[in-house]
């Protein structure tokens, strides 16, 4: 069993309010779970306006998968206009860990 995870820190656009944080967050979530049947989440940096952690998270018996799931969520974010992608952490967890 392997357990892809990715943890990205966004710089968000024009956004003044967390009432428009929500707005630009909750859209890359939802497609993150449509496209790619994974959990996400923001996860983070709740309180704060201009930024966002978001975490992705996926299971399954192939590493190549998992690896390649990780690789188009990675795209799809880095892809979003309204945001800036700072960083992306990514670890892959077997259960023998």
């Amino acid at each position: 069993m392997y357990v892809g995870t990715l943890s990205f820190d966004l710089l968000l656009g024009d956004v003044h309010s967390l009432k428009e944080k929500r707005s630009v967050v909750r859209p890359i979530v939802a497609e993150l779970q449509r496209k790619f049947s994974v959990s996400a989440a923001e996860v983070g940096d709740q309180d704060l306006h201009r930024r966002a952690r978001l975490g992705v998270a996926l299971v399954s018996g192939d590493p190549g998968f998992v690896s390649d799931v990780l690789d188009r969520c990675e795209r799809l974010v880095a892809a979003r206009p309204e945001v800036e992608l700072l960083s992306v952490r990514r670890r892959l967890h077997t259960d023998e860990d």
